[in-house]
């Protein structure tokens, strides 16, 4: 037997140990009245702090504490993100930039400072000398995620004054962040078709002058080309990502970590960590990934009758991933609807037609009518189910012929935004480490020399089933 197979046989056996040393009963958890990830029993998170970021509002309490459903919306600094769209597609402009402004400095930008920090934001978006080569072309990623989150932790040795912690400090790492983003993930793409796929790679400079949807497209295509609606439809996913008030996992994250007081990159890297994590920034390939089976096995795709007992088959756990999930369905906290989703839809049925997909277009739309009834059917009516955001976001990036592995840094290229201004939310007004509490529910033992000791073997468990969710991970 080599090294190899030893080494595996040997953490075989210590995962045997690990698996069964580590499962709690879940009935410890309702003894203790254990608020698991962060939530009571009704799927509300517990509040644990005050922002003035984003809001996301899907339901209000009555005064019995009930969950009323209410149609979803989404803020960002008291403005409602359908308001900031409607009035971007009315200019025929790009947003996202405007997004970030507000975000960051809490008012909506005139003409003369939304062009004057654009301007700003496409001047930094060139990677600092030799960091290209250094540090993305010498060590290549296949997950541009991790490339990504390697490449924010690399900046660190090429700023100049990495561990000042004093706001202004601050706020220009995040600036330069933001610019950089869109050119870390898709230097890293290319990095990834060179040395993993065996393909071409184009390494474009980006180009200050546009703004960062069409800088995007601009580095991940070889010709460099894009129609205004591609890139319009690109900035408008950008700015329905750029925020999700504080408590989804990756927010949290950047709150958690800056609170205990480390720099700027450290604190980013880990909510891209965060992000990559499928119950969260990967919603969206899941869906496409449901859709691909879909599309195999559903012979009539304008048959509703056809669509809904595949649906069923997958509610079933027949079809499939047999988790018995439809991704893209159902929220953390919207009920009624999904604002983002609305916006999104309207643009994709708009690009379906000059891309010669309103077939594949409307598959989706008889999804999202029927999904919601077929999972009532098997899980009754205890929570309403609506549409997210990623059911559509997937299909989009699609037409755009974006690589799904770009899928999820395009979610980390819009939510930069919103992390820095938590980041710097929490420098300024957090003042306390995050600690919440675990209780230990072990018993205290009787401590057994080395020579005394008994060779511990066991079979593998299997772990508790915490039931069926309705619904893939969302944001």
């Amino acid at each position: 037997m080599d090294f190899a197979e030893s080494s595996g046989s040997f953490i075989n056996k210590l995962t045997v140990l690990a698996q069964n040393n580590d499962p709690i009963p879940a009935s410890l958890y309702q003894k203790y009245d254990v608020k698991r990830g962060l939530r009571y029993s009704d799927g509300r998170g517990v509040l644990v702090g005050l922002t003035r970021i984003g809001d996301v509002v899907g339901y209000e309490i009555d005064k019995d504490g009930n969950k009323i459903a209410v149609p979803g919306k989404l803020i960002y600094r008291g403005y409602s993100v359908e308001d900031i769209a409607h009035d971007v597609e009315s200019r025929h402009d790009f947003g996202f930039e405007q997004c970030v402004y507000l975000l960051l400095f809490g008012e909506l930008p005139t003409r003369q400072q939304f062009e004057e920090f654009s301007s700003f934001l496409g001047a930094l978006r060139i990677l600092p000398p030799n960091f290209t080569e250094d540090m993305i072309m010498k060590a290549p990623s296949s997950d541009i995620m991790n490339k990504m989150a390697r490449g924010v932790l690399a900046s660190y040795s090429y700023d100049p004054d990495p561990e000042n912690r004093d706001v202004a400090n601050i706020l220009r790492q995040c600036i330069e962040l933001i610019s950089r983003f869109s050119t870390l993930a898709a230097y890293g793409y290319q990095a990834k078709r060179r040395y993993y796929d065996g393909k071409s790679m184009y390494i474009h400079n980006p180009d200050p002058s546009l703004s960062t949807a069409e800088n995007f497209l601009r580095l991940i295509r070889s010709d460099k080309s894009y129609t205004r609606l591609e890139a319009e439809i690109l900035d408008l996913a950008l700015i329905l990502h750029a925020e999700h008030g504080g408590g989804n996992n990756s927010s949290l994250t950047i709150h958690v970590v800056s609170s205990a007081d480390t720099d700027t990159y450290s604190a980013v890297a880990a909510a891209v960590g965060s992000l990559k994590g499928r119950r969260h920034g990967g919603a969206n390939i899941r869906v496409m990934e449901m859709m691909d089976d879909i599309k195999a096995n559903v012979s009539d795709w304008s048959n509703e009758n056809e669509i809904t007992e595949y649906l069923r088959k997958i509610a079933r756990k027949e079809a499939f991933d047999h988790t018995g999930l439809i991704y893209g369905q159902g929220h953390a906290v919207y009920t009624v609807s999904d604002p983002r989703t609305t916006l999104l839809r309207d643009k994709a049925g708009e690009l379906a037609k000059e891309k010669g997909c309103e077939e594949e277009f409307n598959l989706y739309r008889s999804i999202e009518k029927l999904a919601p009834g077929v999972l009532e059917e098997f899980h009754g009516n205890k929570k309403k189910i609506c549409t997210n955001v990623d059911f559509y976001s997937g299909f989009v990036y699609s037409m755009l012929n974006i690589p799904r592995e770009l899928f999820t840094p395009l979610f980390a290229i819009a939510r930069i935004a919103g992390w820095s201004a938590h980041r710097i939310e929490e420098i300024v007004a957090g003042g306390r480490i995050y600690r919440p509490a675990y209780k230990n529910v072990s018993t205290e033992r009787e401590y057994v020399p080395m020579d005394q000791r008994v060779m511990h073997e066991c079979e593998p468990i299997e772990v508790e089933d915490e039931g069926v969710r309705t619904s893939g991970p969302t944001d």
